[in-house]
């Protein structure tokens, strides 16, 4: 399956894989923002995709930024619906004590591409019973 990816910017680095099997292209910065602590900043790559027909792409967290500096992706996962052509961008929030400096060309997050499924919207009058019910967060314990 091929994700065809056009650079906005020529200082743009292509999405990657860091290993044989990962399951997240890493994605870079193209620009330098500093993220005071507590407060969210949106970081551009440079770069928009075209998505294979029937997938989306997530962007999600790094786990080595947000455990060294505890920066993460806001809306994890950011979804990239397939007809989305614009460049890709990701809200990174800084929830540690001091400013962060988001480097041109760092690793900001990653990308995940998967299949969608499509369903078709049905207005029930009832919902068939299950053994977990309406019970909801915490249900399974803690």
């Amino acid at each position: 399956m091929k994700l065809n990816i056009k650079r906005l910017s020529g200082d743009a680095i292509m999405p990657c894989y860091a290993h044989p099997g990962d399951a997240g292209l890493d994605v870079f910065s193209v620009e330098e923002k500093l993220i005071e602590a507590g407060t969210a900043e949106l970081v551009g790559t440079g770069i928009s995709i075209e998505l294979p027909e029937g997938t989306e792409a997530q962007i999600r967290p790094r786990s080595g930024l947000a455990l060294k500096h505890c920066i993460t992706v806001l809306n994890t996962p950011g979804t990239i619906d397939e007809g989305y052509r614009g460049e890709i961008k990701v809200i990174l929030i800084n929830h540690g004590k001091d400013a962060f400096k988001v480097e041109k060309g760092m690793k900001i997050a990653q990308m995940v591409v998967q299949p969608v499924l499509r369903v078709e919207v049905a207005e029930a009058g009832e919902l068939s019973e299950s053994k977990r019910g309406d019970n909801g967060f915490g249900s399974s314990g803690y």
